[in-house]
């Protein structure tokens, strides 16, 4: 498939489209998403889905670092249907996030009243900077600087509690991600918005949406090793196919259920 670069956005627009999804990857492997999550992305350009990737560089100032990703989203989506690539009709705009890229989303949903048909929010964490950011803690450095992430994490929280206005969710948590918050994140949204908050657990760890085709090329001789890879490639693709699953069944439970 080939991306393009529109207003400093990766984009990728299947024909037909039938929604569009802007994703946000996590701290530091969303700066090429198109590469980090290519797989997952273009899964979901399949099921005609347009999808418009925000790479945006980690810094301590989340609030700056979402009212970035979202102009520079609008300012790409404009661009689009200027030239009704999009086509003429409604499309339903859903925002999806891995790791730190949930809490832009969360922020862009609290901040920004923005239109959004729904989020799906990936291996949550909200951790301050002394967790964060292991060499902080090592140094001391957030000690001597008061350092912290802008808005930090309590306020984040109590930012989501009164003033997230997305109201459909799907949060996904991995059953071996030792970083994860989703579930104190699912209590918030679900105390805000009653029935229209789902928490889907699923197998992997912090890193599945990450995962690539990976290309195990068998010799003329099967050997123990390619046995391993298989092995691994199985295991790999069985979480990363279920993760693809539960996304677009949710995007659309009515195809789905056909």
């Amino acid at each position: 498939m080939n991306w393009q670069e529109i207003s400093g956005n990766s984009v990728l627009i299947p024909s037909r489209p039938i929604g569009i999804v802007h994703f946000l990857g996590g701290a530091f492997i969303g700066a090429a998403p198109q590469v980090t999550y290519g797989w997952l992305l273009e899964q979901l350009v399949r099921q005609r889905y347009a999808v418009i990737a925000t790479p945006f560089v980690s810094t301590l100032d989340h609030s700056a670092i979402a009212r970035e990703v979202l102009n520079r989203f609008e300012t790409a989506l404009e661009r689009l249907k200027a030239q009704t690539i999009l086509g003429a009709s409604y499309l339903p705009i859903y925002g999806i996030g891995h790791s730190m890229g949930c809490k832009l989303h969360l922020l862009i949903g609290s901040l920004f009243g923005v239109e959004r048909a729904g989020n799906i929010l990936m291996s949550y964490n909200n951790y301050p900077v002394n967790r964060a950011i292991p060499f902080v803690k090592e140094l001391n450095i957030s000690e001597v600087f008061d350092i912290e992430f802008t808005p930090s994490p309590r306020q984040t929280n109590e930012l989501i509690a009164k003033r997230y206005d997305v109201r459909r969710n799907l949060l996904i948590k991995f059953n071996n991600d030792e970083i994860d918050q989703t579930i104190k994140l699912t209590r918030i949204l679900q105390d805000r918005f009653p029935e229209m908050v789902v928490l889907q657990k699923l197998p992997g760890n912090h890193l599945t949406p990450l995962s690539q085709d990976i290309r195990w090329n068998v010799g003329d001789v099967f050997t123990p090793l390619d046995a391993v890879g298989q092995w691994i490639k199985e295991g790999i693709y069985h979480d990363l196919n279920q993760l693809k699953s539960e996304i677009v069944r949710w995007l659309n439970p009515i195809a789905s259920n056909k």
